[in-house]
Formats: C-alpha cells, sequence, structure tokens
C-alpha cells in the first residue's frame, strides 16, 4: 500500500482519493472512521483497528496535530504489545510508507485538524 499524498481534508492512497478520515489495512480504506470525540483517540476507537492484531497501529493526528491519543489507550497498547507511531498526518504518512512490515501495521489517519 502506498500513501500518493496528503494535504488538509485530502489522502491519496494507491491512486484512490479520500476526504474523510481513514484506517487502512493491507491495501483495504475504511474511509467511514469517526472516534466518540472527534480530537482523541480512546480505546473504544480502536475496537474495529484491534480485530486486525497488528503489531503496529500508525496514527496520523491531524494536519496540525490536533487530535490527541489519550494516555489510557497509550497504555491499553503498550499491555497488548503493539506499538504506536503517533504524529502529525503528513508525518505519520511518510513514516508509515518508510515501513519495511506494513502487513502488520493499522494506518489511521484523521485528515482536518
Amino acid at each position: 500500500m502506498q500513501i500518493d499524498s496528503y494535504s488538509f481534508g485530502n489522502i491519496s492512497i494507491d491512486g484512490v482519493f479520500h476526504t474523510s478520515d481513514i484506517t487502512a489495512y493491507r491495501g483495504e480504506v475504511n474511509s467511514k472512521w469517526w472516534r466518540k470525540s472527534g480530537h482523541e483517540l480512546s480505546i473504544d476507537d480502536l475496537k474495529g483497528i484491534l480485530t486486525f492484531n497488528p503489531k503496529t497501529i500508525v496514527v496520523g493526528r491531524g494536519f496540525f496535530g490536533i487530535m490527541k491519543v489519550l494516555p489510557e489507550t497509550e497504555e491499553f497498547l503498550k499491555e497488548k504489545g503493539i506499538t504506536l507511531f503517533s504524529a502529525k498526518t503528513k508525518d505519520a504518512c511518510e513514516y508509515f510508507n518508510s515501513m519495511k512490515d506494513q502487513d502488520n501495521a493499522v494506518f489511521a489517519a484523521h485528515l482536518t485538524c
């Protein structure tokens, strides 16, 4: 899977543009991802993602990085042995594209803010 481009409110993955927050795993993109609280990532927001049993979750926190990963979410992932990479969405895209083990990683991105 290749993230082709990202700009505020837009992301292109494998040539397909999306204009809403997304999760992606092994080339499958869910463009209907939303969180209980739009600018916080809670444990409940990961339920669908965790069904993939990822080793890594790469989180794009938005253009300005406003979305926060709650401390209890970070601790939960740590307890499960899941690596978390969290950054502004542009940086998260670059990190995900550079990963050698994308097949065991979920990409989750907030596209605005």
